[in-house]
């Protein structure tokens, strides 16, 4: 049942009004209602009808849903976009009126976006309608949190809007969302996968060993893509219903941008702040999973005695702590890592936890731990040179931080691993590795060939 009455709405909606007339400007306004239950995926694909990009974010192991229709407000930031974009969030949380009488996580004003991976490299014309930092406050949001349903709408009003016809646009659009089928899209298929140069690729491996060699750095993570051509259209619901069902302990992403679609399944959380607690975890070190119950625990102890993996994990635990160090206290980190299963892979997973001091915010972390040493290497800036100067790929939001902040100042962010670039019946996809000083050029492209493997799965490959 619906908690929050249309009268309710239309007050609140004339209360706004009211502001814009005294202030001489638009005025936002969030309200949040409870709903009956409503299934996030057939929402997802409602939004079609009212022809608004759409957002879509799950905590599959927590049964977290957060589901964006359309565009409220955008904040989108180029220069100093950490601080740009903390800078302009709250000052729209401090200029709107916030309706939300249940303060839960994902709840109230949300925002939903990303960044690039490296905004000093120029913009390819693959990643044209990604911003560097570009966040959307949807103007219809469902949220699913601990078995609860809650719809948020988000309104910019106008000094001249009439309350009744605001309310009229907002309970039509709502119920269109609600209407949805009780069947969705059928899943395409892959009619063929191109390699963009992957002797090229292998060469620079080559090259980023010998630079390791010369002890000018530990280790340079490299990225490669891979384009496909599908039978039609893809569905993104159809992606996000596979995903959902083949990656359990993942962030499953969407964010739609005029026709482009970035999706993807990540195991990998950069941060999560709730109630002023922190959360960090590091996921690096990677091995396939065995055909066998035996065969997996063999590749399982492997991967937790390997040298260069545990290496590999050491230094992004250690990155994670210093990063902790300058604004949090009571930090805590596990002795030993454990292996983090998912359906076609197995990683080392150590979690971090910490107290975030007061006066500073989750983009202060974010800004402090991208690129981790798992997606940018070691030493940052000295690895991010190598890169920029060899890899012959404009990463876009691949391996960059993906995520939503609420009004509650709750906020969660992923890694955008595990990813794809889809555009119509065309899709690129992305996966890297971590080369060190004792690298084969062949392994870490049989490896990427493994990371290929979640994206391909859901295109229907």
């Amino acid at each position: 049942m619906i908690e929050i009455k249309e009268e309710l709405i239309e007050s609140l909606l004339e209360e706004a009004i009211d502001q814009a007339k005294s202030t001489n400007k638009t005025q936002m306004i969030s309200m949040t209602k409870e709903i009956n239950e409503t299934d996030p995926l057939r929402f997802f694909e409602s939004a079609k009808k009212l022809g608004m990009d759409r957002t879509f974010w799950t905590s599959t192991s927590e049964q977290f849903f957060i589901v964006g229709v359309g565009s409220a407000f955008q904040i989108d930031a180029k220069e100093y976009r950490f601080q740009n974009t903390e800078k302009q969030w709250k000052k729209l949380l401090r200029d709107a009126i916030i309706h939300n009488p249940y303060k839960v996580p994902g709840t109230g004003m949300v925002t939903l976006g990303g960044m690039s991976f490296d905004p000093s490299i120029r913009k390819s014309d693959l990643w044209r309608k990604f911003g560097h930092s570009s966040f959307t406050i949807p103007k219809f949001i469902l949220t699913v949190n601990e078995g609860k349903y809650y719809v948020t709408t988000n309104v910019q009003v106008n000094q001249g809007d009439h309350s009744r016809q605001l309310a009229n646009g907002i309970k039509h659009a709502e119920e269109t969302l609600m209407s949805y089928s009780t069947t969705l899209p059928d899943q395409t298929r892959i009619h063929s996968k191109d390699e963009i140069a992957p002797q090229q690729w292998m060469d620079t491996v080559e090259r980023a060993t010998e630079k390791i060699n010369q002890d000018k750095a530990e280790k340079i993570v490299l990225a490669r893509e891979v384009r496909i051509k599908l039978t039609d259209d893809a569905s993104i619901t159809a992606v996000l219903d596979k995903f959902i069902t083949s990656q359990p302990n993942s962030f499953i992403f969407a964010f739609e941008r005029d026709g482009d679609c970035f999706v993807g399944a990540s195991p990998e959380r950069l941060v999560k702040l709730q109630n002023q607690q922190l959360l960090s975890t590091c996921l690096a070190g990677t091995a396939p999973r065995g055909t066998t119950k035996e065969e997996d625990r063999k590749i399982s102890y492997n991967l937790l005695h390997d040298d260069k993996n545990r290496s590999e994990h050491d230094f992004v635990v250690n990155m994670i702590k210093d990063a902790m160090d300058l604004y949090c206290t009571s930090i805590q980190i596990p002795k030993e890592p454990v292996i983090y299963p998912l359906k076609n892979l197995q990683h080392l997973y150590t979690p971090v936890t910490a107290t975030l001091k007061k006066g500073y915010s989750i983009f202060d972390i974010i800004k402090q731990l991208h690129p981790t040493p798992a997606l940018g290497g070691v030493p940052r800036e000295e690895s991010l040179k190598f890169i920029r100067e060899q890899e012959q790929l404009d990463r876009g939001w691949y391996g960059a931080p993906i995520g939503w902040l609420d009004s509650n100042k709750n906020g969660e962010f992923a890694v955008a691993i595990r990813s794809g670039l889809i555009q119509g019946d065309e899709a690129s996809l992305f996966a890297g590795c971590g080369v060190v000083k004792d690298s084969d050029p062949q392994a870490e492209y049989e490896e990427t060939n493994i990371k290929f493997l979640p994206m391909l799965s859901v295109l229907g490959g």
